[in-house]
Order: structure tokens, then C-alpha cells, then sequence
């Protein structure tokens, strides 16, 4: 906020005045800001994500000051840290991260950081990509499945306790409370699409980020391309996902939040198939948005996935 006052129209008593109004409003400012990180003494955890950092606060409760460093809406693969960001990381004392190739830019990122960091997916099996130039290289994305994500919290509360001993109790606590909601999530996602008849159980998105979903749903999942980047969707990729959709004759087709659905709009045009919604992936919404948790998440895509194939109007 910027205090200003006319040139022409100073003198001692005002300036002196400006002086005291800028330090009370200097203190004020300091005092409506900062007291609460200032008198805030718990460890700070960052994420790469923002779907992290909900499974990371469900762990913590309030022993931790868990914090993403990309913002709601970001692009995960490409992502280019700020300034900022490696600021903010330098007085973290923990930094989670995917791992699975998904931070393309993490590597460097932490590079020159004496910050210790835990990759949240160790011990899960991942799937591998099966085409274009990522053919053989891990899915990242094995939050996806409620059953992997289990795994991903165990990670978790284990790197709380060792960071912070004194609460391991109660990270582990909150962490099988947590486990129990994503098994009722993985077993309602598995119900709802488990009532479509068996020729529509196809899921076509953008990106081929949902390949772990897909298999603990029990569907077939075909994509435009594997891994979000740059470069646009080329005429072949949209042409295989047209052939696809012909011949299975599926009902709707997907598109992520953080990309444009322009080329599936095309899939659409050229195909019986309806656009049926906009699925959530790689980051959640804001608090009063569609998906502001990961439970969220996995809710509303299930449910997306389940109606729009059933036929029914969103």
C-alpha cells in the first residue's frame, strides 16, 4: 500500500506526520501478516503439488505447516519455479515430491537445496507408458488409484515421524483414519462403474494420466497423448482416438482441468460421442471449486466418468 502526499503542499509537520502514519501502518501490516507465521513454530513440509499437499495435511493434522509449491490450476510436468519457490523451499525443513518422472523440473530444483526430500511413490508398482517417446517409462501418475495412495500415506507418516519424532504416534494415527476413507473411495469407484454394461467400461481422455484408475475400475483406457507437454496433438494421435471411439462405440470422451480439451472437442465433432466432462488430475481446485481435496478428486472423476458413459445428462 502506498501513502502519497503532494509536493507543493509539504512541510515539517506533514512529513513528519507521513513518517508516523508509514511506521503505524508499517507495524500494522507487520502485525496482520506476520505474527501468524512469525508465532507459527511447526515444521514446514512442501509439496510439488497440490493433490500432495491434501494427503499431506490429512497425515500431519496440526503438527505440520504443510504448503504446495505450485498453485491450483498448474501445469506439473512443465513447471518452472520462480524465484520465489527455491525461496521458499531454502527454510523448508521437508520437501515431498511424486517422483515417477512427474517433476521434470525437480531435479534441478532441489539441486542446491540442503533440504532433505522424500519421492512419496517408493514402493508402489508402476505401470509403464505404453507409446510415442515415453514407451516404456513409468506412468507418473499412481496417485490416481485410491489403492496406491494408501501407499503414498504410509511414505508420508513415516517421513513426519522421522522428521518430527515427538508426534509419530499421531501421524501414524492419522494416517490409517485416512487409509480406511480411500479404500471406501476405491470401493464406491469400483461400484459405480462395475453398474455399466460391459461394451461402454472405455475411458478417453487427453492425457493418458488415469491408467492406474482404469485398472482399479476394471476400464479400457485409450488417450490422445501419454504425458502432457508442449508440443500440440498431432493429426495421428487424434485420428487413433477417433478409430477408437468408432469401433468401441463409446458414449463420452474426457479432457483434464490443466489442458485445453480443443483437440478431444475435434474426437467429438468427427465421433457419435458426447464431451463428458471435465476430469481433475493433477491439481485440485480451489476451496469453494468442484475438487478441493483428493478425496474430492477421486470422487467427482468417478462419478464424471460413471454418468457421462451410463448415458445420463450432466
Amino acid at each position: 500500500m502506498k501513502v502519497g502526499f503532494h509536493r507543493s503542499s509539504a512541510s515539517g509537520r506533514r512529513r513528519v506526520f507521513a513518517a508516523c502514519v508509514l511506521s503505524v501502518l508499517a507495524f500494522a501490516l507487520t502485525a496482520c501478516g506476520g505474527v501468524a507465521a512469525r508465532d507459527d513454530d511447526r515444521k514446514v513440509v512442501l509439496t510439488t503439488f497440490t493433490v500432495l499437499a491434501d494427503m499431506a495435511r490429512n497425515v500431519a493434522g496440526e503438527h505440520l505447516r504443510v504448503e504446495s509449491i505450485t498453485k491450483v490450476g498448474a501445469e506439473i510436468h512443465g513447471y518452472e519455479p520462480t524465484p520465489g519457490d527455491i525461496k521458499k523451499a531454502a527454510k523448508a525443513d521437508l520437501i515431498l515430491d511424486n517422483g515417477l518422472n512427474l517433476e521434470a523440473w525437480f531435479a534441478q530444483f532441489v539441486a542446491d537445496l540442503d533440504v532433505p526430500h522424500v519421492v512419496v511413490s517408493e514402493g508402489i508398482t508402476p505401470m509403464d507408458i505404453g507409446e510415442d517417446a515415453y514407451r516404456g517409462k513409468p506412468n507418473p501418475h499412481a496417485w490416481m488409484s485410491p489403492v496406491n495412495a494408501q501407499i503414498y500415506v504410509d511414505n508420508t507418516a513415516r517421513a513426519f515421524s522421522d522428521l518430527d519424532p515427538g508426534n509419530a504416534e499421531a501421524y501414524r494415527a492419522n494416517a490409517e483414519a485416512y487409509k480406511t476413507q480411500l479404500g471406501a473411495v476405491r470401493d464406491d469407484l469400483v461400484s459405480a462403474v462395475s453398474a455399466l454394461p460391459a461394451d461402454q467400461r472405455a475411458l478417453v481422455t487427453c492425457e493418458g494420466a488415469f491408467s492406474y484408475l482404469a485398472r482399479d475400475a476394471g476400464l479400457t483406457e485409450k488417450y490422445i497423448w501419454p504425458v502432457n507437454a508442449e508440443q500440440q496433438a498431432t493429426p495421428q494421435q487424434i485420428g487413433s482416438v477417433i478409430d477408437f471411439v468408432r469401433q468401441r462405440g463409446v458414449p463420452a470422451v474426457f479432457c483434464e482441468s490443466t489442458v485445453s480439451d480443443a483437440p478431444m472437442q475435434r474426437v467429438v465433432e468427427a465421433t457419435s460421442a458426447r464431451f463428458g466432462g471435465v476430469l481433475y488430475v493433477d491439481s485440485l481446485s480451489e476451496a469453494d471449486g468442484p475438487v478441493p481435496t483428493y478425496l474430492d478428486l477421486i470422487r467427482h472423476d468417478a462419478t464424471t466418468i460413471a454418468t457421462a458413459l451410463a448415458g445420463a445428462s450432466r
